[in-house]
């Protein structure tokens, strides 16, 4: 739309400067014919027939701004300049400066060595007809870029409403199975099974419940409570651990002991597994996951690097973006779900902080400590 738009002022811009060499060149033509029969009119060696004839072309110069001067530069006469202005003469010298830049004079001879100059500068209707293109074409743009903005809107309002139709969607189908296994588990525990399975499914279940609990907070406020973001991230690394190939080793470091933030649990510790499970699809077989958490200007900031295969720098906006991906399975969601929570729900920034391909990724997040 914007392209269309700057066509078309383009294309506007080039025929109404053609119109206005055009009639330039005919005020030009005015202004000479002006000038000539001023010179005659000098003279004064003409019939009274003549002299009317001469006149009335004089006169007739309704548009065109002229000023009349001697060899000194003394201003003899001026047509079509302000009257009220032109009574001051810094005002008549000022547009004769101006004049004098525009356009070299016109010279009536008057013999003897006597000359007289005209000068002049383009009519007030030329001067409009100049400038109304780029009005024309600054309007066009605005007109495009509101429009693309309305329309941005509109697309992101629609896929707010299948997010919110989605998650909601997801949490009820989620809601029965994981309700059964709770009771599941509880029948396990009375019956002879190693106590250890028994622990970690019911780990499992829970964490099955979280996912609901996440899934149904999509497209609504969530609460926040002022929690220690150290355990929160502990708790996710913990969880992970056992569930990521012994190949892959997970390491938290953080440079205090208590970080306390507003922030939503369930929500932020879903921001991390997504980042840890980003992580884990890039690494092919030995690797690492590092996670970094410092207290800095009143914001927490959080860096979750890994030695994957890397993103290349013109995909680093684009990870975030619904139905990115590089995978050939899946929907390319986690990413732009983890940015939502961050920057929606925390007021907080999340990026690729960088990235070198065959050398691995830090996606840094910064959280403020205090919502204002």
């Amino acid at each position: 739309m914007i392209l269309a738009a700057v066509a078309i002022g383009t294309g506007s811009l080039w025929y109404t400067n053609l119109l206005v060499n055009k009639l330039s060149e005919k005020e030009q033509k005015k202004a000479s014919i002006w000038a000539e029969a001023t010179r005659i009119m000098l003279e004064s060696s003409q019939s009274e027939t003549d002299l009317n004839f001469l006149f009335k072309v004089i006169e007739d110069n309704s548009t065109v701004p002229v000023i009349l001067t001697d060899q000194e530069n003394k201003i003899l006469y001026y047509r079509n300049l302000n009257d009220v202005k032109a009574s001051k003469p810094e005002y008549l010298m000022e547009q004769l400066q101006i004049m004098k830049k525009l356009h070299p004079p016109l010279i009536i001879d008057l013999g003897q060595g006597n000359k007289n100059y005209i000068y002049y500068k383009e009519s007030t209707l030329l001067q409009q007809l100049s400038i109304y293109p780029y009005l024309q074409l600054s309007v066009i743009i605005i007109f495009g870029m509101v429009s693309y903005i309305a329309f941005n809107a509109s697309r992101k309002a629609e896929q707010n409403k299948v997010w919110l139709g989605l998650s909601r969607e997801t949490a009820h189908q989620l809601g029965t199975p994981a309700s059964s296994l709770t009771a599941w588990v509880e029948l396990l525990k009375d019956k002879v099974v190693d106590k250890t399975i028994v622990t970690e499914l019911e780990k499992d279940v829970q964490r099955l419940n979280i996912i609901t609990e996440r899934f149904s907070k999509i497209g609504s406020q969530p609460k926040l409570e002022i929690t220690d973001l150290n355990k929160v991230i502990n708790e996710v690394v913990v969880y992970m651990q056992s569930r990521v190939p012994k190949s892959v080793r997970i390491e938290f470091q953080s440079f205090e002991n208590q970080i306390e933030l507003p922030i939503n649990v369930n929500l932020l510790g879903w921001v991390f597994e997504n980042l840890i499970k980003n992580a884990l699809d890039a690494i092919s077989n030995d690797g690492f996951i590092e996670i970094k958490i410092l207290n800095k200007d009143k914001q927490a900031i959080i860096d979750v690097s890994d030695n994957g295969k890397g993103i290349m720098k013109r995909n680093f906006k684009k990870v975030f973006k619904p139905g990115f991906t590089t995978k050939s399975r899946g929907w390319g969601l986690g990413l732009s779900l983890t940015k939502r929570i961050i920057e929606e729900y925390h007021k907080g920034k999340i990026f690729v902080l960088n990235s070198e391909i065959n050398k691995g990724t830090t996606f840094r997040i910064i959280i403020p400590l205090k919502l204002y």
